[in-house]
């Protein structure tokens, strides 16, 4: 294996580039040093005015997004050897506005998450002194892999739908509704019932999957919106059919 391996990195300087621009770098190829890595040592031996994000390094935070050859990644995770002998092309999350570098604009998500109210809602919260809200395991099985996502919007910029109309409320923000939905403790699945069911809510998916394929932590966005289609389209005949009381 050779001993070194070139990153073509994207760069975009906003003070000086009117468009993104390809630069080349050399790195050291070590066995176990992702594309982070990589990254990591321009920015320390060879440019230090590249910009990224990271934070955890271990595929947990989500928040070192890149475009590695062509797909959505967590640079912490993918490996450089992987792509021997190279090159390997290092872009931004694509669907999202760049900032500088790699570095994306994640206000639109940021935005769009907390509309799906992805927290434990009570109709009626239990004194602390009456003990925790005990589950069953198949309980928690229900939502468990829904409970997985990182927000690290690979499946955004996988998104052929989010692409073309960026009022979707997108992939993670209805696999996090569909967690408490199906979590036993939460009371609060109609009140997010009206953003999930609007047009730029579940109908918008056209079930291509690219989300669950890119998915780093298998949570199957699109499994978890085409259920909700589903318990959607059984709620609207419950109200269609039957009166208020019997629902």
């Amino acid at each position: 294996m050779a001993d070194e391996i070139t990153l073509e990195v994207a760069r975009y300087r906003p003070d000086q580039d009117t468009e993104p621009v390809f630069e080349s770098y050399q790195v050291p190829l070590r066995p176990h040093w992702a594309v982070l890595d990589g990254l990591t040592y321009i920015k320390d031996h060879l440019d230090g005015t590249l910009s990224f994000r990271w934070s955890c390094r271990m595929g947990i935070c989500g928040s070192c997004g890149m475009t590695v050859n062509g797909d959505p990644q967590l640079s912490c995770a993918t490996f450089l050897t992987d792509y021997a002998p190279g090159p390997v092309r290092v872009e931004p999350l694509r669907n999202f506005p760049v900032v500088r570098d790699l570095v994306v604009d994640i206000d639109d998500f940021m935005d769009k998450l907390p509309k799906v109210k992805p927290w434990l809602i009570r109709a009626v919260d239990s004194p602390v002194e009456e003990g925790d809200y005990l589950q069953t395991p198949d309980e928690l099985d229900a939502y468990q892999q829904f409970s997985m996502c990182i927000n690290c919007m690979l499946c955004y910029s996988a998104c052929p739908v989010y692409a073309l109309e960026p009022q979707f409320i997108g992939p993670a923000a209805i696999a996090l509704a569909q967690r408490y939905n199906l979590d036993s403790r939460d009371d609060g699945a109609a009140e997010r019932r009206e953003v999930l069911e609007s047009p730029e809510g579940i109908w918008a998916c056209t079930f291509v999957g690219e989300c669950s394929a890119v998915c780093p932590k298998d949570v199957d966005p699109a499994g978890a919106i085409q259920r909700y289609k589903l318990t959607a389209a059984t709620q609207t005949l419950k109200d269609f059919l039957l009166p208020r009381g019997a629902r």
